[in-house]
């Protein structure tokens, strides 16, 4: 379980939001840009510290203090790759996890899954916008980490591919049990990824959680009743 208050205070939004996702579930966070969604996302992820609050992950105390990034069990995937261009698919993948278990059962099945194989051993450097965002998400889900957090992952990306990595990753929410957190500004995007949960935040707050249907029969605010509704 993941349990989340963060406040931080910006030049321009004071964010304070606290949330609260069970072991094995999905939450989508929805709002506008410049809401504070990705900001959120990086403190729980440690590349941004909050000002105050607390993360608790499954009982331990990520901060305060803050603790490392490289003691923090969590997958964190963007807009940008960030492959090492200077290494192969299968070193990009299998970077900082043990000989033994990289060759184990859970990388050839992300390989083959993600369809990776006949690039496993091209330079990371060669790859298309597609195939170094499918190197991404295998190198983030190697070590089955018990929190995956997704900012924007899918911007960019045909409609297809993004349908195949979405129902991925619903799949492997379920079978590793970890907690995930989503971000998109596109609300049908989001909705698919994170079907039963989602929080509104506007202006740095929550302004409304609970169910897809829920929100759209109900909408707390005007600007949630524009977002969602249908083009």
């Amino acid at each position: 379980m993941l349990k989340a208050r963060i406040e931080k205070v910006r030049r321009d939004l004071h964010i304070d939001v606290s949330l609260e996702v069970a072991k094995g579930a999905s939450l989508g966070l929805f709002g506008a840009s410049g809401a504070g969604k990705s900001t959120v996302l990086a403190c729980i992820a440690g590349i941004e510290e909050p000002d105050s609050g607390e993360v608790v992950l499954d009982g331990r105390r990520l901060y305060p203090p803050s603790l490392p990034l490289h003691l923090r069990s969590i997958g964190y995937l963007t807009q940008e790759p960030g492959l090492f261009p200077h290494l192969s698919v299968s070193e990009n993948v299998t970077f900082g996890v043990d000989r033994e278990y990289a060759a184990n059962e859970w990388i050839a099945t992300l390989r083959n899954r993600l369809r990776l194989g006949p690039l496993w051993s091209s330079s990371a450097s060669r790859l298309s916008g597609g195939q170094a965002r499918r190197v991404a998400l295998a190198r983030m889900l190697a070590r089955r980490p018990p929190l995956v957090l997704l900012d924007e992952p899918f911007a960019g990306l045909d409609r297809q591919l993004v349908r195949e990595l979405i129902d991925d990753l619903i799949d492997w929410n379920q079978q590793l049990g970890c907690v995930m957190i989503a971000v998109d500004h596109q609300s049908e995007v989001l909705e698919r990824l994170c079907s039963k949960q989602v929080a509104a935040i506007e202006q740095g707050k929550i302004v409304q959680t609970g169910t897809w249907e829920e929100l759209r029969r109900a909408p707390a605010t005007p600007l949630l009743r524009s977002l969602l509704a249908p083009l």
